[in-house]
This record gives C-alpha cells, sequence and structure tokens, in this order.
C-alpha cells in the first residue's frame, strides 16, 4: 500500500470523506503500481452568493521521474462529485503516464514542406 496523506483545509476532518478518499486512491492503486505516494487536499467550501457553497479538491501523485498534479477548482456542491471528478481527472493523467513508460504512445512524424514566412 502506498503512503497517501489526506488534509482537509479550512474545514473538520470527517471520517465517510475520508473513507471515500482512501477508496478512490485505492482504485488508482490499479492503473499503476509505480505510485509511490499520494497527497490529497480537500478544500472546504467556501459560500459563493450565486452558487452556494463549493468544494474544491487538489491531487498529487507521486511516480518515478514525474509527478502528476490535479486540481479541481471548485465548482461542485457535492463533496462526493468533486472528489469523483478530481480522482476520475487524476485517472486519466495517470493512464497517459502508464503509456508513455510503456512506449505506446504514437510519435507522429512532421509534416514535410516549408515553414510559413514569418
Amino acid at each position: 500500500m502506498m503512503p497517501a496523506r489526506i488534509n482537509f483545509v479550512d474545514g473538520p476532518r470527517s471520517a465517510a470523506v475520508e473513507a471515500r478518499i482512501r477508496e478512490r486512491i485505492d482504485r488508482l492503486a490499479r492503473f499503476s503500481d509505480e505510485i509511490q505516494k499520494c497527497e490529497v487536499w480537500l478544500d472546504s467550501p467556501h459560500g459563493h452568493h450565486r452558487k452556494g457553497r463549493l468544494y474544491g479538491v487538489r491531487i498529487r501523485l507521486t511516480v518515478p521521474d514525474e509527478e502528476i498534479a490535479v486540481e479541481l477548482v471548485p465548482e461542485s456542491d457535492d463533496v462526493h462529485v468533486a472528489i469523483r471528478k478530481a480522482f476520475d481527472a487524476a485517472r486519466r493523467k495517470l493512464e497517459d503516464h502508464e503509456r508513455r513508460r510503456r512506449g505506446q504512445v504514437k510519435a507522429h512524424p512532421r509534416a514535410r514542406g516549408r515553414a510559413a514566412p514569418a
């Protein structure tokens, strides 16, 4: 199991929310066995006069030779939706990293021809 740190910014810890985050961290571990560390910050809701109380989520994954970072700007008033969206973005970035590591990303050849005048 990789080391994981969950930080609640400007708000109280919630066992249910922490359990959901740990569940999502475990799911990420299925996509890569190279994750060395995972840090998650959950920003408590700040009142917005038109959209209500919004949650922000930041995730930083450490893999060999790279850090994968995701920052979900507050857009959801449901903490579980914010967590899901942030971890889905982290999974996509982790999958891209794994494809690059395995050499499965195609390099597109440069187009031949003359460069446009500057």
